[in-house]
């Protein structure tokens, strides 16, 4: 297997400059494309300027499109990808980075070559050994509490103390901290700052506050 060497320092450092910008990334699900900007500016207003868009609505793409118009200070990923196919999409878009639920051979191959930074999904050890040998040192951690939640990432930690990660998956604004305290964690994606009823109402102003406490909380 042929890696490039530079592809764990400039990789990591990329994913590194993005994951100190905020503490906690709020993790979107886009059902309606109007409500893609002003949800955005809520967020990045409040003090969150990390967003990751996940691809499991038909206008994912196109919301991502139009926050990088709107939002040019933020850094907006494109979660969800399941395909070097998708992968393609998001650089498409001019995503800044890309998170996969898991990862496959393919999508580590893919993720060498392309511009834009990987950050892959990993549940267990071997996963996590597996995107190590491709020279990958930054890992979604996911679906974080249902695989053990903060213990394991400390687990991890003993054996392969340069791998770093962004635990998502059932994290909240009371067991956030619980990831954040380890020091092999980065940052933490959640979704419960962009409440349904919240985005269904329009109610930007509260979407804000709540980045803002997020941020206030969890402040590097």
């Amino acid at each position: 297997m042929t890696i490039d060497k530079q592809l764990p320092s400039t990789r990591t450092a990329e994913l590194d400059s993005i994951c100190l910008k905020a503490e906690v990334i709020p993790v979107l699900t886009i059902d309606r494309l109007e409500d893609a900007v002003p949800l955005g500016r809520a967020l990045v207003e409040g003090g969150l300027p990390v967003l990751e868009v996940t691809l499991r609505t038909d206008c994912a793409l196109e919301a991502v499109k139009r926050m990088r118009e709107a939002l040019p200070s933020a850094s907006i990923g494109v979660g969800t990808v399941l395909t070097p196919a998708q992968y393609r999409q998001a650089e498409q878009v001019e995503a800044d980075f890309v998170v996969t639920p898991g990862a496959t051979e393919a999508l580590y191959r893919y993720g060498v070559e392309s511009p834009v930074p990987m950050l892959p999904g990993v549940s267990t050890i071997s996963e996590l050994m597996t995107g190590w040998q491709y020279g990958y040192r930054r890992f979604k951690f996911f679906p974080a509490e249902s695989s053990g939640g903060a213990k394991a990432l400390k687990a991890f930690g003993a054996p392969i103390p340069g791998a770093h990660f962004c635990p998502t998956g059932g994290i909240t604004v009371d067991n956030a901290a619980d990831y954040l305290n380890l020091p092999n964690v980065m940052c933490v994606g959640g979704s419960w700052l962009t409440p349904k009823a919240l985005i269904d109402a329009e109610d930007w102003d509260g979407i804000r506050e709540l980045a803002r406490q997020a941020a206030e909380r969890f402040h590097h």
